[in-house]
């Protein structure tokens, strides 16, 4: 049986950082299911260890999976969330990967402005149609009376 699961001391030491995780710990914590951090291993985001049948996840794969959840709320792909965890992993110059993620962040913002252009027009064209049916509807001379049941 696992240990109980320790809150997160905003002033702790790192040795004072719960080492091994479950993934019930995970999925309570960051409230998904144990099935998407399956899923999530599948794609290569978390690479927990084994203890026989049973996953131990690290601090490192809690990071992980919290910048994965974090690029998924920002509407970015599996792939471009894959490489910016993988950013974090790096030793090697991460200059060149901060450049491209700034890439793809641009693009995606781009994407979102446009969206959000395409939004607001069809919003106004709603309000148009409401406000026309409005003034339609308040013009009673042109109403048709509903015919009687026969």
């Amino acid at each position: 049986m696992a240990a109980p699961r320790r809150k997160a001391d905003p002033g702790a030491r790192p040795q004072d950082a719960v080492t091994a995780l479950t993934i019930t710990d995970l999925a309570q914590e960051f409230d998904i299911t144990p099935r998407a951090i399956r899923f999530y291993e599948d794609v290569g985001l978390l690479t927990p260890s084994r203890a026989g049948r049973n996953r131990i996840y690290t601090q490192r794969d809690r990071t992980r999976l919290k910048l994965t959840l974090r690029g998924k709320r920002l509407g970015l792909s599996l792939q471009e969330i894959k490489q910016l965890v993988d950013m974090y992993d790096s030793a090697s110059d991460t200059v060149p990967q901060l450049q491209a993620f700034l890439g793809v962040l641009a693009a995606h913002r781009q994407l979102l402005e446009q969206q959000r252009e395409d939004i607001e027009i069809t919003l106004a064209e709603i309000a148009q149609h409401e406000a026309r049916c409005r003034q339609l509807l308040a013009v009673p001379a042109r109403r048709k009376p509903a015919r009687a049941a026969s």
